[in-house]
């Protein structure tokens, strides 16, 4: 299927007044977009919206190595569609054994863009990470001189602490000492969910950032039970109060230069969603852009978009801005329901929906 076979329009007479809003192109600062069968299925919904990409390294076994790293830039090349000029912006897997030297090679040779720090067992595939976060000092101290960021999932990991708290709890455990101890280091909190920590980004600004997804803009954690469980939207850190969802609304819809896009576009099976013990991630590469635009459109805040998209992300990780453009128009659209993997099926974030939002036209 091409790109342009994506999205499926729905009929012109549905519209609402015509209006277009052409952005420079923008990034996704937070992407997993697997392996094998299933990197050649999700890739060109994420291509098809963004120029480059942060690629998680949380793969099996994950991505702790320059050399890993590089192999896996080059299954993401090679598994783009043809005439696509997506960049994937490849991250270290941070562990235990993480060591100063590798880290600061890999960074100077442009290898990755960034390290990710996974509290050990906290997300998929986050059992090799890190256990004890003040003995990870010598890498951070080394990130910190060399100014390579790191990309923080904030959820504290001890079961004792109720699943809608773990990330306040992480926030005043770990994230807090770690910006008090490291003044120098610039750190992405990772996927935001509570006014909290918008709170917290905004106080640290400068040298930290945050990204937001679109699902967490449009979900609260009443909507995971309408009309019985949906596992399909059910993501780590879980969606929270409607306070909380206000609270990232306003903070992307602000024009606060903190904030970024990040969609933490995480495919799943439906087999591995739809179990007796659900995988956590929501699949929203196809449908990323438009609900970003939607929640702005409804705040009266078009004006800010492209910055919050194509700016904010770029101008933190010290990188330059894309040349090419994309226009959205504002006319129904509907992505397909769910993208085949081999036998299986990933089911698609507000797929099947009526989108006011579409995707137009863009230019490299």
């Amino acid at each position: 299927m091409s790109v342009s076979q994506l999205f499926d329009a729905a009929p012109a007479a549905e519209a609402e007044a015509p209006l277009s809003l052409t952005i420079r192109r923008p990034d996704d600062w937070h992407v997993h977009l697997r392996d094998g069968a299933m990197l050649k299925a999700v890739l060109p919904f994420t291509a098809a919206q963004f120029a480059r990409g942060i690629i998680m390294p949380n793969l099996v076994p994950p991505v702790t190595t320059i050399a890993a790293a590089a192999a896996y830039r080059e299954r993401i090349l090679a598994a783009r569609p043809e005439g696509c000029d997506f960049t994937p912006l490849m991250t270290c897997y941070l562990t235990d054994t993480t060591v100063p030297d590798e880290i600061e090679r890999g960074y100077r040779e442009g290898v990755w863009a960034a390290a990710k720090l996974y509290p050990a067992g906290a997300t998929t595939n986050a059992h090799h990470g890190v256990t004890n976060i003040p003995k990870l000092a010598p890498v951070l101290e080394r990130m910190e001189k060399i100014g390579m960021p790191v990309l923080v999932h904030g959820e504290a990991t001890d079961p004792a602490v109720d699943i809608f708290d773990r990330e306040a709890v992480f926030m005043e455990q770990e994230m807090l000492p770690l910006l008090k101890r490291h003044p120098g280091l610039k750190v992405v909190i990772e996927h935001v969910t509570t006014a909290e920590t918008v709170a917290i980004v905004r106080a640290h600004a400068g040298r930290a950032a945050g990204t937001i997804t679109p699902h967490h803009l449009i979900i609260n954690r009443t909507t995971l039970f309408q009309g019985g469980l949906r596992p399909h939207l059910y993501c780590l850190p879980v969606a929270k109060r409607e306070s909380h969802r206000l609270a990232l609304c306003e903070a992307v819809t602000s024009g606060d230069t903190c904030f970024f896009i990040g969609t933490d576009t995480a495919p799943h099976l439906r087999g591995a969603k739809q179990a007796e013990c659900c995988s956590a991630g929501v699949f929203g590469g196809a449908t990323a852009l438009q609900t970003y635009v939607q929640v702005f459109d409804e705040a009266g805040a078009l004006d800010r978009f492209e910055a919050f998209a194509s700016e904010n992300g770029a101008r933190f990780y010290g990188l330059p801005l894309n040349e090419g453009t994309i226009t959205l128009e504002r006319k129904p659209s509907r992505a397909l329901a769910a993208v085949e993997v081999e036998d299986s099926e990933v089911v698609i974030f507000r797929g099947a929906e009526n989108l006011p939002w579409s995707i137009g036209e863009v230019r490299p």
